[in-house]
């Protein structure tokens, strides 16, 4: 039996809860009548909560204040997350069906700076979770130093930004503020 059908497992174990209360980002995708969509979720470690061992809560900042994600839930509950670590190769998958909590107790407790988690916190219930403990390949063909020469070419926001927003974005003062505008936006 490959060893990749052998680390799929309906649960969360001590090795993939540890990966979890870990990465300080999780890509997270759904599907709707629209199609896919995948949104990046990051904050510091710990910050999706393990429930129970079948369970994840996801807070919900504000961020870009597009709600893709939220409403294909909504019509469709199937999740796929991807965990990371920046620095580490390996991933962790998890694949099961969502749900949308408004519960006031769990939306405070997800609270940064006195803000409850915007709109809702996704409960995620599993029914599949693989993990590539040996390293995933792509992150190990990509490499960090290689990760970092694409990270200094890629143009900034400046730079594409006018084209998308038809000149109603960008420029340098755009760039410039983008990480004040991050912070003050995120929470």
């Amino acid at each position: 039996m490959p060893a990749a059908v052998v680390k799929e497992i309906d649960h969360i174990n001590s090795s993939y809860r540890k990966l979890i209360e870990s990465a300080p980002f999780v890509a997270v995708a759904t599907a709707g009548p629209e199609g896919l969509d995948c949104s990046p979720k990051g904050d510091a470690p710990g910050f999706v909560r393990i429930l129970d061992d079948k369970t994840l809560a996801i807070p919900d900042r504000p961020g870009n204040n597009r709600i893709d994600g939220f409403r294909n839930i909504v019509r469709d509950p199937r999740i796929a997350l991807l965990f990371l670590i920046p620095g580490v190769g390996e991933t962790l998958r998890v694949n099961g069906r969502a749900a949308i909590s408004i519960e006031p107790a769990l939306m405070q407790s997800f609270a940064v700076k006195r803000q409850a988690a915007a709109l809702r916190a996704d409960r995620a219930r599993r029914e599949r979770l693989f993990s590539l403990l040996e390293g995933d390949r792509a992150l190990e063909a990509m490499g960090c130093e290689h990760a970092k020469s694409i990270a200094r070419a890629y143009p900034r926001p400046a730079a594409s930004s006018p084209e998308l927003s038809q000149g109603k974005l960008g420029g340098e003062t755009y760039d410039r503020e983008l990480p004040e505008r991050i912070k003050a936006q995120l929470y």
